[in-house]
């Protein structure tokens, strides 16, 4: 005799029902019967019937009990169990392994999407959260995390290989997304860091190099790392190796900007039997209309292809938005250079010794900084400047504004010049990824990791983290909530401890309040009634400070 708790949901609305219930043998054969439903007992009565069936052979027992059942507060099980279930969806776990390192690789991951923070933090994070009892760890410390770093790289290509899910041979061929970008590293002592073309404007910093590798929903598949001093080209050769040696890619689509697919990269993918889109450069684009391969008239708000003599297709359209927006910016520009020029003249005339001829070149160095000397002048008679903008010459600098020319390699009628405008467009899904990994939700920074493998796993371990962030974004879009406050709300869901007189205690999950339950929903995550009760607790081996600078007030 047992009691049968089922939720049901409908209309989105739960229903929990009791059944009092009997198994039985009939030809062999296990049945069940219903004796009584109990869904109108209170939760205390049911609890007292459950506590009964289970003393039912040792009454005298539970008559001689005199400690009742305690109850005490658990750990944070809510987000910690969403994002454990999201990573088996997703395939993370089956790609990590079962071993001790890869479950301590798994807290990792799942420690970047709760919080941001270092090794140490992380460790102080599952003190507050049922990690072991979830993923069935023993007691760690910070000090595993270096060794579980060096782990990870070396299984970081075998790990990608399993996250890549083999494209059946009756699919068109798939598309990847590459693209890089530079994360800035405070220090001198990373073994990756360099002075190289800062990305995020931070001048005077040394930085690492990122190359991620997306297919066409956005998903990152590889990540990789190389010294800051790492032109853009040079990092294609290592993703072609990856998809044509390892991902077991042919026929894939390799989607590329302008700076990253150029004549020695385009060689080396036709070379692996890999087609390509990209964008040319504008010079090449004015080369094109002097020989009047393209012509001005061609470029419209809609695309337009054109097929050149080399077997090669190229889409040409005109965002209008954009060169709106260009003429505004160059509008502005002028006017920033008019209020330089009324600047410098004031200073001319309140200054008697200023000489002209250098108020003169630094507004030539600020023409050329702001890249409008091709259309702007700047004149001085006697103690006076004036600019003036030659209108002919601003027509030719934007009669290509907001116009961009595609090429690629894929012929046939089934690759219009529509669907391969829309694939470049969709490079924006990286440049998204790289936001998130390094600015929005899971930063790359601080490096908190000396060693070039480290610092690699590190960038692993985030591209993890957002695989995990990518799906939860998606399938909390209709809930009109941001990923950071889901995760947040569901941390406040924590287990009941119940202990009990001679039996080992367990955690008792509580019904989530409506929020709650509509997270998961929508994650399409279900919580578990019970969870075992290990025991276990995680404690770092390094203490605060007991003394703390105190800034002085004056």
């Amino acid at each position: 005799m047992y009691v049968d708790i089922s939720t049901l949901y409908r209309n989105g609305k739960p229903y929990t029902r009791y059944l009092l219930r009997q198994s039985y043998r009939e030809g062999g054969k296990v049945k069940h019967r219903t004796l009584a439903n109990l869904s109108s007992c209170s939760r205390e009565e049911i609890d007292a019937i459950r506590l009964a069936l289970h003393y039912k052979h040792d009454l005298p027992s539970l008559a001689a009990l005199q400690d009742p059942i305690s109850l005490h507060q658990g750990l944070s099980v809510g987000a910690l169990w969403l994002i454990y279930a999201l990573a088996q969806q997703l395939g993370i776990v089956r790609a990590l392994g079962t071993t001790r390192a890869s479950k301590l690789a798994l807290w990792q991951v799942m420690a970047r999407v709760l919080d941001q923070g270092s090794r140490l933090s992380a460790v102080r994070l599952a003190g507050a959260h049922a990690v072991c009892d979830v993923l069935g760890l023993e007691t760690f410390t910070e000090d595993d995390w270096y060794d579980n770093l060096d782990w990870l790289w070396h299984h970081q290509a075998l790990i990608e290989e399993r996250l890549a899910q083999p494209r059946p041979p009756t699919e068109p061929p798939g598309l990847l997304f590459y693209d890089v970008t530079s994360s800035s590293v405070e220090g001198d002592k990373n073994e990756l860091a360099a002075f190289g073309y800062n990305r995020d404007g931070k001048r005077g910093k040394r930085q690492v190099v990122m190359g991620l590798l997306c297919n066409a929903q956005g998903t990152p598949l590889s990540i990789e790392l190389f010294r800051g001093n790492t032109h853009d080209p040079h990092t294609v050769a290592a993703q072609i190796r990856k998809v044509a040696e390892r991902f077991g890619g042919t026929a894939v689509v390799f989607v590329g900007d302008r700076g990253m697919l150029k004549g020695p990269q385009l060689t080396a993918l036709a070379m692996h039997g890999l087609h390509s889109i990209t964008a040319i450069t504008k010079p090449q684009m004015t080369h094109l209309l002097k020989t009047g391969v393209l012509s001005l008239e061609r470029l419209r708000d809609e695309v337009t292809e054109v097929i050149t003599d080399e077997p090669l297709r190229s889409g040409l359209r005109r965002n209008p938005l954009r060169a709106q927006a260009m003429r505004e910016a160059r509008d502005a520009k002028y006017r920033a250079l008019q209020k330089e020029v009324a600047t410098s003249n004031q200073s001319l005339q309140e200054h008697p010794r200023a000489q002209v001829d250098v108020a003169l070149r630094k507004l030539h160095a600020r023409c050329a900084t702001w890249q409008v000397a091709a259309w702007t002048s700047i004149v001085a008679h006697d103690r006076t400047l004036s600019s003036a903008m030659d209108n002919a010459a601003q027509a030719e600098a934007a009669k290509l504004d907001g116009c961009y020319v595609l090429k690629t390699d894929r012929t046939g009628p089934q690759v219009s010049k529509e669907i391969i405008h829309a694939r470049y467009k969709d490079l924006a899904l990286v440049a998204s990824a790289f936001r998130s990994c390094k600015t929005v939700h899971r930063e790359m920074r601080p490096l908190y990791v000396r060693l070039a493998k480290r610092t690699r796993a590190h960038a692993f371990v985030v591209m993890l983290a957002y695989h995990i962030i990518h799906a939860l974004a998606r399938r909390w879009q209709p809930l009109n909530i941001t990923v950071e406050e889901g995760i947040k709300a569901l941390a406040q869901l924590c287990c009941v401890e119940v202990h009990m007189p001679g039996q080992p205690p367990y955690n008792d999950l509580p019904v989530p309040r409506e929020l709650s339950r509509q997270l998961l929903e929508a994650a399409q995550v279900r919580l578990p009634r019970v969870l075992p009760s290990n025991g276990i607790a995680v404690a770092t081996q390094k203490k605060l400070q007991k003394k703390r600078k105190r800034a002085s007030i004056p």
